[in-house]
């Protein structure tokens, strides 16, 4: 038998070891450095986290400090607040809420005090084109910058602060910039072709259904949707339409029309419901705040002169707010009473009632402005250039006279030429404006020469000047035919909405109706330059709208309507001209965080 010897060598055999060795101390040194990376990385991503967490923070309370200043503004309070904006570099995220995770963070101002945030407010200015989707929009701006810090507390290592800052605009925007503007839901669907060429807002929905043709020239926005077809309580509901054209559709820089736009609101408090801001045409209450934020809207507490009719039939006229003295000015000696007022009635064929009317007569009131007798209107005049460098250029009129039997309104005659400042008139009751008015140039589109003017009240009643009050108690409208006319003027009225009362449905006339008409204007034109605002139902003149034929109280005219340009212009706005407000954000950034 042979033994087989194996030879072994100690040197291999120490190579594997060493080399086994060497390998796993490499891989436990890379072990080590991932477990490491992991750790830092984890860490990392925390303060990732964590600072994106301060950001929300910081921006929560920049927002939280808006929303105050924005509602402010729109309540008017701002107005009393600013330049002194302490109050609001005292609001933070825990003022609003005193419980939960803003208790987590510590804020601080730009200069580093705790529970502060910064807030500057600039100079107020007027702006153009402060609205992307309504080119042109001016409006009186109040730039803002809001910035806060904010830094999580109790967690040692992950405690980063953030900051943000944001860049805004408070605008009041004037009302009288849009051809149409509608707090209700808004209704276009004329008959004949119809051109509108200024801005359209709306703070509801739009109905879109024109017979013929619907063209505009401007920008359109509502806030709620857009329907290519009538109301369903619309009678004619369903009927043949044709689409309306936006010229401006397919404009790179707007949606147009747009839909789910920015509300405009009136500032008149925390209620902006139709029913409340027609209180802007009423006498205020006793006892109330000229400057609160309802009062800074009535037109009572805006106009320069203050006409009243009394059930005895007596006419006073006072000064405005502007004066504190109130005192009731003495008639005119030519005729112991005021030569540009007088009353008298007519009938109103679609209220179906006698109206007792307040007439105010412009020509006359022009002549009382500048006459230098005792009793007349030069030294008041005079008086209001000398404290507010303006004549008089605005007359709020009430009729307190009051029966079931009748209604009470106001009518403006012979207004061709106003005032040198304009002329607003604005009255809570029904409002009738006779003849051409403010109308240099009857018949055209060139407002270059014309008067700032508004005409405010319940509802707007156009009557030519071919109008004759002993005709007005036929229901035949051929005995009231009228003749050419025209209107330079802002209109702010009441409507009766589209509605279905017991089953029968009422149209609310549309825009196209909104001014109304009493008379046979077949063939005629009626000329319109201006602004139609609706922000309420009319009140008083409540009967529904029928439409034109020669049974019913009118036939409709020719309506060469066009918005007029004057009013994109601050210093040729009407008189007392209403402002809508809004907040217009600007430029959000991060800024670097700097804590005590």
């Amino acid at each position: 038998m042979k033994i087989r010897f194996s030879r072994y060598s100690v040197d291999e055999g120490g190579y594997a070891l060493l080399t086994s060795l060497v390998f796993a101390g490499i891989s436990i040194v890379i072990l080590a450095s991932t477990l490491s990376w992991t750790s830092g990385s984890s860490r990392v991503t925390e303060r990732n986290n964590s600072y994106n967490r301060a950001v929300s923070a910081a921006e929560a309370d920049v927002e939280s400090v808006m929303a105050r200043m924005n509602r402010d503004y729109l309540n008017r309070s701002f107005d009393k607040i600013y330049p002194n904006l302490d109050p609001y570099r005292l609001t933070v995220t825990t003022t609003y809420l005193p419980t939960g995770w803003p208790l987590d963070y510590e804020f601080a101002d730009t200069n580093g005090v705790l529970d502060r945030t910064t807030v500057f407010g600039g100079s107020q200015t007027v702006a153009t084109n402060i609205d992307p989707q309504l080119p042109g929009l001016y409006g009186i701006t109040t730039p803002c910058q809001v910035a806060s810090f904010a830094k999580r507390v109790g967690t040692p290592g992950y405690d980063v602060a953030a900051g943000v800052q944001e860049d805004f605009q408070l605008v009041a925007i004037p009302i009288f910039q849009f051809e149409a503007f509608y707090s209700l839901d808004l209704e276009i669907n004329p008959g004949p072709q119809m051109k509108i060429t200024g801005k359209v807002h709306g703070n509801a929905d739009l109905y879109l259904a024109p017979q013929s043709g619907l063209e505009f020239v401007d920008a359109v926005e509502t806030v709620g949707k857009i329907y290519y077809d009538r109301m369903t309580n619309d009678p004619a509901y369903g009927s043949t339409k044709v689409a309306p054209v936006f010229d401006l559709k397919g404009n790179s820089l707007i949606h147009n029309p747009l839909e789910g736009a920015s509300s405009l609101i009136l500032p008149i408090g925390t209620n902006n419901a139709p029913t409340e801001i027609v209180k802007i045409l009423d006498h205020p209450p006793t006892g109330e705040d000229p400057l609160s934020p309802l009062g800074a809207e009535r037109f009572y507490n805006k106009a320069d002169l203050i006409i009243t009719t009394f059930p005895s039939g007596l006419v006073t006229v006072n000064p405005g707010t502007w004066d504190p003295l109130d005192t009731t000015l003495p008639g005119d000696i030519t005729n112991g009473v005021y030569s540009f007022i007088t009353t008298t009635n007519f009938y109103d064929q679609r209220e179906l009632k006698n109206v007792e009317v307040t007439e105010f007569n412009v020509t006359l009131f022009n002549k009382w402005l500048t006459n230098t007798t005792p009793n007349s209107g030069a030294a008041l005049n005079t008086k209001k250039i000398k404290n507010l460098a303006k004549n008089l250029n605005s007359v709020y009129i009430e009729d307190l006279r009051s029966s079931p039997s009748f209604l009470t309104g106001v009518r403006v005659v012979n207004g061709t030429t106003l005032p040198p400042d304009g002329l607003t008139v604005a009255t809570a009751r029904p409002l009738y404006v006779k003849g051409n008015y403010n109308a240099p140039k009857p018949g055209s589109a060139d407002t270059s020469n014309t008067k700032p003017a508004s005409l405010i009240g319940d509802s707007i009643t156009v009557l030519s000047d071919n109008w004759d009050d002993s005709k007005s108690g036929s229901k035949n409208n051929t005995f009231r035919p009228a003749i050419d006319d025209t209107v330079n003027a802002a209109f702010l009225a009441g409507i009766v909405q589209t509605t279905n009362v017991g089953g029968i449905k009422y149209y609310s006339g549309g825009l196209e109706n909104f001014p109304r008409f009493l008379e046979n204007w077949g063939g005629k034109t009626f000329t319109y330059n201006g602004s139609m605002v609706v922000m309420f139902p009319s009140r008083y003149a409540t009967n529904w709208w029928v439409g034109p034929s020669s049974t019913t109280y009118y036939q409709a005219p020719n309506r060469n309507w066009a918005f007029d340009k004057n009013f994109l212009m601050l210093a040729k706005l009407p008189p007392c001209a209403p402002m809508v407000r809004k907040l217009i954000r600007g430029q959000w950034q991060t800024i670097a965080a700097n804590f005590p």
